[in-house]
């Protein structure tokens, strides 16, 4: 039976607070941003507001969900994310598999400059790309926006899914080719389905940075705002009340998605992308 020495012991003893307190840090916010938005002005505007809901309302809500200026942002921020993530895991994919494959030298050069393209700021990107969106009339155009969103998630898929296949022995595609499957069949019937949890990871994470993306959507919207450009109008317009509820709304698919997202997490199928 293996011994614990006493520094694991001390580690795994510090490890239970600071974790604790971690999750307190993110929970407190979340908490915060929902009681004002089910709270009263009254209980809110206050000098010493309390921290805990004494006065709750729905009228926030009920005024949101009347007022008919929620749908259209929610579902252009849905459509937006959904196609983004499509389009993102069809192109980042094929691309990943061949990095994987590739050698190591040519491979880990590759892999950096995906880490370097996320390094851009992503305001000079956007005001350079409104510019060119602006000849071709994508602006304020869910088409424009999908592309913007590509530049900024397609590094980042790729990233993931060459540590995803990085993990798939190169033997089994040998052993298909062997029993007569070309090239693309093995690639469609052996590697992908291997690869659907690191895809679903890959899927995922495209979604939330595509659902909260705000950058981008400033510079390329006009009239047909996101959810989250919705958030912010309200924010400098001074309704907080409005602006916390419209962002409780967004963080809903964002905690729905976390949720399903741990178990993969859970499972290891980002270990390849970290090593790689």
């Amino acid at each position: 039976m293996r011994k614990i020495d006493f520094g694991e012991k001390l580690s795994n003893t510090l490890y239970l607070p600071f974790a604790f307190l971690a999750m307190v840090a993110m929970i407190i916010p979340v908490y915060i941003l929902f009681k004002v938005s089910v709270s009263s002005p009254q209980e809110i505007l206050t000098a010493h507001p309390s921290f805990l809901i004494r006065s709750f309302t729905f009228n926030h809500w009920r005024q949101i969900l009347r007022s008919g200026g929620l749908w259209a942002p929610l579902t252009k921020s849905f459509l937006v994310a959904t196609i983004t993530t499509a389009a993102a895991v069809v192109i980042a994919a094929p691309a990943a598999y061949v990095i994987a494959r590739m050698p190591s030298k040519i491979k880990y050069a590759i892999v950096l400059s995906l880490f370097l393209l996320r390094m851009f700021p992503e305001v000079a990107i956007a005001l350079s790309i409104s510019v060119q969106f602006l000849k071709w009339n994508l602006i304020d155009t869910n088409i424009g926006l999908v592309m913007a969103h590509l530049i900024l998630n397609l590094p980042f898929a790729a990233w993931i899914l060459v540590g995803t296949f990085e993990t798939i022995p190169k033997d089994l595609e040998e052993a298909a080719l062997v029993d007569g499957a070309g090239k693309v069949m093995s690639l469609l019937k052996i590697i992908m389905p291997l690869a659907m949890p690191g895809i679903a990871v890959a899927a995922m994470f495209v979604w939330l940075n595509s659902w909260n993306e705000f950058t981008y959507a400033l510079y390329l919207t006009m009239s047909k705002r996101t959810l989250p450009l919705q958030t912010y109008y309200y924010v400098v317009r001074g309704g907080w009340f409005d602006a916390a509820t419209y962002a409780t709304i967004l963080m809903i698919p964002v905690l729905l998605v976390t949720f399903f997202l741990q178990r993969y997490m859970k499972g290891g199928y980002l270990s390849g992308a970290v090593k790689g």
